[in-house]
């Protein structure tokens, strides 16, 4: 895609930098969900090694979302 012609907020009303940390909010939360799957399968075989590794991912998943939520509040409030 063209940089040049990319969507830049005329379209859409929301600026790219804005988009881009809900966009970036929203996909660590679709990560912690899809990790919870991924858990339920590696206990569900018994590799507890392979779980373990899915909840750190999950955590940090969580962790990003948490930070990108108190970013937009703060840049939504101010």
């Amino acid at each position: 895609m063209d940089p040049a012609r990319q969507e830049t907020g005329a379209t859409t009303g929301t600026q790219d930098k804005d988009y881009n940390l809900i966009w970036f909010v929203e996909q660590c939360l679709s990560n912690v969900l899809r990790l919870e799957n991924y858990i339920a399968d590696a206990t569900r075989t018994g590799d507890a090694e392979l779980a373990d590794f899915f909840r750190r991912a999950q955590g940090e998943s969580r962790k990003g979302a948490e930070q990108g939520k108190e970013l937009l509040r703060k840049r939504l409030s101010g």
